[in-house]
């Protein structure tokens, strides 16, 4: 979502002129050079253009974290991670891709830190980047970004994460998956949530910072704001709607078992054109619609 003041140039390089982001998007190709392998389909205009709006259309900027983007996606290789790898961190349903989408028709992520079960920070960070990476392999036609509940029921500082999973993850969504983030609401966090974030918020760059909003069932304004993004009849309880929000493991599982097969097929190398998909170019293969198994209503 690009909120741009008015026509042509702008202050911080910013510019909503198509012709001009299509010179700047091709100014950014012509930069990185050239690209082979998964850095080539990683990179298709859609890409390129978040990154340019991440860096306020500064090319010299987005290079560099496109740069860094692709060295860590060679390195970390977040498309070849698969589910069985990761299961253990899912068998709570602590953080998992929502059957529902919001008004805007974005897919929705689910958080549940009072859910933590592991002590590892690695495996933690793991875990997200395999979510993130399976929500927007599905996002729906049209859609390059998403929305993250976070609900805070049953959640103390023994159970929570760690700071330091806390700031990879953080570190992570800003710095590799630019533009990827359209919301994230932190419904009704504890007193004691207060110190925990003290602790991380200087990590948050404030682009992300401003699509962070604290909400609370008691706060009108919070009820409101709510409503604006998301369908009542759809929203689990434990964020004010009037859903039943329930997590079955082994079927999420087994969902999970049939995205990895189509996330293998789309990053599989072949020389034949491919398409335009939520962001990436791949070949083929239909989006997943999310299975019922998360969401039902009350």
């Amino acid at each position: 979502m690009f909120l741009f003041k008015r026509r042509g140039s702008l202050n911080n390089g910013e510019t909503d002129d198509s012709s001009q982001q299509d010179a700047k998007i091709n100014e950014l190709r012509a930069a990185l050079g050239h690209l082979s392998g998964h850095s080539l389909k990683y990179c298709d205009d859609a890409c390129l253009r978040r990154y340019l709006v991440a860096r306020n259309w500064d090319v010299h900027k987005s290079k560099k974290m496109l740069d860094d983007s692709l060295k860590w996606r060679a390195a970390y290789k977040p498309e070849e991670i698969r589910w069985h790898e990761v299961a253990h961190e899912g068998e709570t349903g602590k953080s998992f891709r929502a059957n529902f989408y919001d008004r805007f028709g974005r897919s929705v992520l689910i958080s549940r830190p009072g859910m933590q079960n592991t002590n590892s920070p690695e495996d933690n960070v793991r875990h997200v980047v395999y979510v993130l990476e399976n929500t927007i392999m599905n996002l729906r036609d049209g859609q390059e970004q998403i929305s993250w509940l976070i609900d805070f029921t049953g959640f103390t500082i023994n159970t929570n994460i760690s700071v330091k999973a806390a700031r990879g993850i953080i570190n992570i969504l800003q710095s590799h998956y630019p533009e990827r983030l359209a919301i994230s609401f932190l419904y009704n966090p504890p007193r004691i949530f207060q110190a925990f974030w003290k602790a991380i918020e200087y990590f948050i760059d404030s682009k992300t910072a401003q699509k962070v909003h604290f909400l609370y069932p008691n706060n009108q304004n919070s009820v409101e704001l709510m409503k604006s993004f998301f369908d009542m009849e759809n929203l689990p309880s434990v964020f004010g709607g009037k859903a039943t929000l329930t997590y079955d493991h082994e079927e999420f599982s087994k969902m999970m078992a049939i995205d990895d097969l189509k996330t293998a097929k789309f990053w599989e190398f072949s020389d034949k054109p491919c398409r335009h998909m939520n962001g990436h170019s791949g070949p083929e293969v239909a989006p997943e619609e999310p299975m019922p198994i998360s969401v039902s209503s009350a």
